[in-house]
């Protein structure tokens, strides 16, 4: 396996564990031992933990950008901001549907109070705001209203009211029927 190769695993390794335990509860030997590789290994390709953690952020947020960016290939030149917003809410579903991206996202949100981590967050976030206005043509309350609406699926499916492994839970129904209702729904 090559080095890019084994880089890849030991990142999906650290996106998979630290959507389960976090930032701080995650050691790197879990992640060593979920890739197959010896934890100095893992030290090697990332340097440290943060840095590690750093590169999650960077991978959930390109994801989000690749999804979105393969939602607007095949929308027509014309399309209104309101038809290509549509686009991505329907596109957004691949985010939530694959769960630990979603909630390496959330841990990463939470451990912000780390000035390198909270910067990556916050470049990383609005990032994917910025590309929202770039691929939609939406106006700032639009790119806010569909990024807003974003976040509240991030968080229902976290807690697993939304989904194929929804938990009954009558408020987060009349939430998302809300959200599918809604003319400019993702």
């Amino acid at each position: 396996m090559t080095a890019t190769d084994r880089r890849t695993e030991v990142l999906a390794a650290a996106v998979s564990a630290f959507a389960e335990s976090g930032y701080a509860a995650t050691k790197t030997d879990e992640i060593a031992r979920r890739a197959g590789v010896s934890q100095p290994y893992v030290i090697r390709l990332f340097g440290t933990k943060q840095q590690l953690f750093v590169a999650v952020i960077q991978q959930v947020c390109g994801r989000i950008e690749e999804i979105f960016r393969e939602a607007v290939v095949d929308l027509d030149p014309g399309a209104t901001p309101a038809e290509a917003i549509l686009a991505l809410g329907k596109a957004y579903d691949t985010f939530l549907d694959e769960r630990d991206p979603p909630l390496g996202m959330l841990h990463g949100f939470t451990a912000s109070g780390d000035p390198v981590i909270g910067d990556a967050v916050r470049a990383g976030f609005g990032g994917i705001y910025d590309l929202v206005r770039e691929l939609t043509g939406a106006s700032v309350t639009e790119a806010r209203r569909f990024v807003a609406t974003g976040m509240l699926l991030t968080v229902m499916s976290a807690m697993r009211v939304v989904g194929d492994d929804a938990i009954a839970a009558p408020w987060a129904v009349e939430i998302f029927d809300d959200i599918q209702a809604s003319p400019d729904a993702g």
